[in-house]
């Protein structure tokens, strides 16, 4: 994540992820799945920002940022504890043992209940960014075994720009940078419940193996990475939200090299040719007035380092 600090105020980009590959495994005893995804991080960011208070108090001010058309429904954003941001720095000052509080800025880009990551996003950011703020000076490691405790794709965004997540997201295993993917996005008019997706799919007879998608990413070899992507989640997602099969088909009129659903939905993405193609994908299906549509790219996060090295 990129991080900015100025005087008293740390302020951190929080990128959406994008799922190329989402196979599931087994079923856990503890309602979870076991699975294996190739997640990577994309220039659509959330901005959260802080400032230490010396009260204790954690005062939370999130809305949807102006460049964002009006009558755009991206979902909702949680206020107070019920956004994770305040979550995740309660859990962390309560670890750490400081007393200090923060005003905190959320400015929100990701749509909701879409499968982008946004809130896990959120929520790292918050580690790193209060890690700088109240001068904590933990680890990477330290700040992962916290974020899994709020959430699977947590860990993912402390570092990480591309990597193949195992568990239930929470084991990262990162992966050199590709050059960039151009990428669109498009979120429909509703969200879906991650519990409701999960908990309609199937685990296959026999699930697919991330590996052939992981080779051709080390290749560089997108059209080959396209060949190989799936998503188990997709026709559950599907059975609860007729925006899937919308979106599948309007993505296969673009000439994309792949195209499917990022996580448990709605949104729905196309990997493009180049800059150029996706920019003209992404004029066509506007005009299809389809929902939320961003023209986006794939970054890479500089990681912090890992052993006695401070995350920041």
């Amino acid at each position: 994540m990129r991080i900015a600090f100025d005087e008293d105020r740390v302020t951190v980009q929080a990128p959406a992820k994008l799922n190329l590959f989402l196979e599931l495994l087994a079923r856990r005893a503890d309602g979870y799945h076991d699975l294996e995804t190739l997640m990577v991080a994309v220039d659509l960011c959330d901005q959260l920002s802080l400032q230490s208070r010396d009260d204790g108090e954690l005062h939370l001010a999130a809305d949807w940022a102006a460049t964002i058309p009006c009558h755009t429904s991206l979902g909702d954003v949680p206020a107070g504890h019920d956004n994770i941001v305040v979550q995740a720095l309660e859990r962390l000052r309560e670890r750490a043992g400081v007393s200090l509080g923060a005003n905190i800025r959320l400015r929100k880009r990701i749509p909701s209940a879409a499968g982008l990551g946004g809130a896990s996003s959120d929520a790292a950011a918050a580690l790193l960014g209060a890690n700088v703020l109240w001068d904590l000076r933990w680890t990477t490691a330290e700040l992962s075994l916290l974020a899994a405790e709020l959430g699977s794709d947590v860990p993912f965004f402390l570092g990480a720009s591309a990597a193949v997540c195992r568990g239930r997201g929470e084991q990262i295993e990162p992966l050199p940078s590709l050059p960039r993917l151009d990428v669109v996005i498009v979120r429909p008019p509703e969200g879906l419940s991650t519990p409701a997706v999960y908990g309609r799919c199937q685990v296959a007879d026999s699930p697919a193996s991330v590996d052939p998608a992981v080779a051709a990413w080390r290749r560089g070899d997108i059209a080959g990475l396209a060949r190989h992507m799936t998503n188990r989640l997709e026709p559950a997602a599907e059975a609860l939200s007729p925006w899937i099969a919308r979106l599948r088909a309007a993505f296969a009129e673009q000439n994309c090299y792949g195209h499917q659903m990022s996580g448990s939905g709605t949104s729905y993405f196309g990997l493009c040719r180049h800059a150029l193609h996706a920019r003209q994908v992404a004029s066509r299906l506007r005009a299809r007035d389809i929902g939320y549509v961003v023209c986006t790219r794939t970054i890479s996060l500089l990681a912090p380092e890992q052993g006695d090295q401070q995350a920041a």
